[in-house]
């Protein structure tokens, strides 16, 4: 049902961040740099959420899991994202969306961890936007 598409990630997940190589390290065959158009970037404090803004774009990693550890893959990021499919309670959505990788330009469809409607909503009213895009440069 998940079709193995790739992950796109742009927090704690990234390499070099905190989540890393906790969920990361011996389950990916590639990560590269990539950006998502059409969503913005909120602090949450902590780690970030990324909300679907026209015009906007989020600087991440474009993750391909290994064919053998994919599902536990999933499991694992949609846990720690506190995903659960049709729970209001999720912070997240998982939702297939088009990523641009930054070397060729190449667009790949991809899973996203979005804000949740409720959590997008709250963000859009009082959260801190990271104007750069990139949880990197959140300053």
């Amino acid at each position: 049902m998940s079709f193995h598409l790739p992950f796109f990630v742009y927090g704690t997940l990234r390499p070099g961040e905190t989540n890393h190589d906790l969920f990361l390290r011996g389950r990916t065959h590639s990560e590269e740099p990539a950006r998502l158009n059409g969503s913005v970037l909120y602090d949450g404090p902590g780690y970030p959420y990324a909300v679907d803004e026209p015009g906007g774009t989020v600087q991440g990693d474009l993750v391909s899991a290994l064919p053998e550890r994919y599902e536990e893959l999933l499991v694992a990021l949609d846990r720690l994202e506190e995903y659960a499919p049709d729970n209001p309670r999720s912070l997240y959505e998982r939702v297939p969306r088009e990523v641009r990788r930054e070397a060729d330009g190449t667009v790949v469809r991809a899973w996203v961890y979005l804000a949740a409607p409720s959590v997008a909503a709250r963000l859009r009213a009082r959260g801190r936007l990271i104007q750069s895009g990139d949880w990197r440069i959140r300053s």
